[in-house]
């Protein structure tokens, strides 16, 4: 078992950036593709930035440019550094951790991004 836990959400206003974090409780990036995601209400749940065991990366066509996703293994931490936010980056963005038929999420954090 996996536990996932969040932090770093808040009120922003347009074009500013926070950073997200999520402390995974114990060591699993050499065997977990890490992952942010996102949900709005009304609308799914959404890939934002995945990170694979190599420390590939891959990012959705709407935060390239202006997310980046990034781990520490010695604080078993991903983090979602986001820049130049929009009013539709809105939403609780939630970390991820898959691996084969595994998949563990964390409770998310809130984004606001509103002036």
């Amino acid at each position: 078992q996996v536990q996932l836990e969040e932090s770093g959400g808040g009120l922003v206003q347009p074009g500013g950036s926070l950073r997200l974090s999520c402390a995974a409780s114990r060591s699993i990036f050499s065997r977990f593709v890490m992952g942010w995601y996102r949900q709005s209400p009304g609308n799914q749940r959404e890939l934002v930035a995945t990170m694979t065991v190599s420390g590939s990366t891959n990012y959705a066509d709407s935060v390239k440019g202006r997310f980046t996703i990034s781990r520490d293994n010695a604080k078993n931490t991903v983090y979602l550094q986001m820049n130049s936010l929009k009013p539709e980056d809105t939403a609780t963005y939630y970390c991820n951790a898959k691996s084969w038929s595994l998949s563990y999420w964390g409770q998310g954090t809130p984004v606001t991004v509103s002036s």
